[in-house]
């Protein structure tokens, strides 16, 4: 649909699609030629979508999603309940290891992280909480792969399996083989597969019926030689989300 046939909401929503974790301040330049409207159409709806709290002025004409956007994103109910649920098991889990725990759902073909708790450990992340990902190129997003409808994975294989680090899995076979895996003992260990210089130790969150409603991990530096002491750990915490969430 052209810029010139789109509703007025259209036209607002193209405009804050435009915001991606890549480029989260944008131009009001930025945001015309992202979404094709004319200048000032895109300053009408960016100076409606700031009154509103949808968006926020940072420093001179520029702008970032704002915290409206994000309060009531957070009110979408699988997302809350889920994470509620989640996050006192989370810091557990979270304070136990020592390390990084992220949170994480199927979106489409993608991961999205709904939560992340830092550890106390420091280590250089791709991860943010609303930040879509790869679902190939992760533990917990393999967890979720391998659990999903046969029409994900057929998504996520036409679009192809680009490497994000050095230990991404690029070919098809050695997937599904992974996948297989994950479904045979319940857990997924990966090394280096969303960024270089980590590890992780991922578990699928069940719902009543078995079904997966979530992948949970721990992240720790790749330089950790045996990650199957993990495994119980983060398999229990998975198993109290579920619990928890009945």
């Amino acid at each position: 649909m052209s810029p010139a046939t789109r509703s007025v909401l259209g036209r607002g929503l193209a405009v804050l699609g435009a915001f991606t974790p890549d480029r989260p301040e944008q131009t009001l330049g930025d945001l015309a030629r992202a979404t094709g409207l004319p200048s000032a159409t895109a300053y009408r709806l960016v100076a409606e979508l700031v009154a509103w709290g949808a968006l926020e002025r940072v420093g001179r004409g520029r702008y970032r999603v704002g915290m409206r956007l994000w309060e009531v994103g957070s009110l979408a109910p699988v997302a809350r309940g889920l994470r509620d649920a989640a996050l006192p098991v989370l810091q557990d889990l979270c304070a136990v290891t020592g390390f990084p725990v992220h949170l994480v759902v199927l979106d489409g073909a993608h991961a999205l992280f709904l939560e992340r708790l830092a550890g106390h450990t420091p280590l250089e992340l791709r991860s943010q909480v609303g930040k879509r990902l790869p679902l190939h190129a992760s533990g917990p997003g393999k967890v979720l792969l391998a659990h999903a409808p046969a029409e994900v994975l057929d998504a996520v294989l036409a679009t192809g399996l680009p490497r994000l680090a050095s230990g991404t899995i690029t070919d098809p076979e050695r997937l599904a083989a992974a996948l297989a895996e994950i479904r045979r003992t319940g857990s997924c260990l990966s090394r280096e597969e969303m960024t270089d210089g980590v590890a992780s130790v991922a578990a699928p969150v069940l719902g009543p019926a078995g079904e997966v409603l979530a992948g949970i991990s721990v992240v720790v530096p790749h330089t950790t030689d045996n990650l199957a002491p993990l495994v119980p750990a983060v398999r229990m915490a998975a198993a109290a989300i579920g619990r928890a969430l009945r």
